[in-house]
């Protein structure tokens, strides 16, 4: 439950990394019901932020709350029964499921809630159409759909995603956005983690800017569109044109 100030995930003083090669640094954001975007260049430790807050990551210090609920030290399993689903980098599906088994082994336990696998394929219908198809045989757009679809069985009040819009097609592109927003909309509250910024600042107001492992400045999603410097400065990009090329 969030707060009195809508605030139900902090993330505070987070340190982490890779045996002695420290990756992040003090890393501090808190964020309510809504969408919150983290954005950077390549290497910045953005995916390692996402696999430490969900504990693939051993945190080295700091904390992770949600609902007041300490995560860090939990195993994986823990931190997404505690609330977060996760939406990997590369989708991690099983090649030889068919959709409807991907989602099938997530049902236990969602009946009579918003997430079923029948109200994924209302919200994905192209799944339905393809749900005797095995992971491994789905385009891309697909199978980013059903890691969307099956990180939402979980029910969890945090969606997490890594770059969901790494090698789609830019039509595949704005339906991803849609469906962000639509989600946001409904209430679920979505960590959004890009390099894409035009796909960033059009799910989310709040922009919280990654820079070698550290959270070096947020700003509004429209000031970043505007602000070329900024971009070129912090994200290596001449402009948002380029940015989604």
């Amino acid at each position: 439950m969030a707060d009195g100030n809508g605030t139900f995930f902090e993330v505070s003083n987070l340190t982490a990394g890779y045996g002695a090669a420290q990756i992040l640094f003090d890393i501090d954001f808190t964020m309510g019901v809504e969408a919150v975007a983290i954005v950077g260049r390549n290497g910045m430790g953005k995916t390692t932020l996402c696999n430490t807050i969900t504990g693939l990551v051993p945190a080295m210090g700091g904390s992770v709350k949600l609902s007041g609920a300490e995560l860090v030290g939990l195993k994986p399993h823990r931190v997404a029964n505690h609330g977060i689903g996760y939406v990997p980098q590369g989708r991690r599906l099983f090649p030889s499921l068919s959709v409807d088994e991907h989602l099938r082994m997530l049902a236990k336990g969602t009946k009579g809630k918003r997430w079923t696998p029948d109200t994924v394929y209302d919200l994905f219908p192209r799944l339905t159409d393809r749900r005797k198809v095995s992971g491994g045989s789905l385009s891309g757009g697909e199978q980013q759909m059903l890691a969307i679809g099956r990180a939402l069985l979980l029910n969890a009040p945090l969606i997490i995603m890594d770059e969901p819009s790494e090698g789609l097609a830019p039509t595949i592109v704005e339906d991803l956005i849609g469906t962000c927003r639509k989600l946001v909309r409904e209430g679920q509250a979505v960590l959004l983690v890009e390099q894409n910024l035009s796909v960033a600042t059009a799910v989310a107001e709040r922009q919280l800017i990654m820079v070698s492992g550290r959270i070096e400045t947020e700003m509004g999603a429209e000031d970043l569109m505007n602000d070329p410097d900024a971009q070129r400065r912090y994200l290596g990009v001449d402009s948002l044109e380029d940015d989604a090329a």
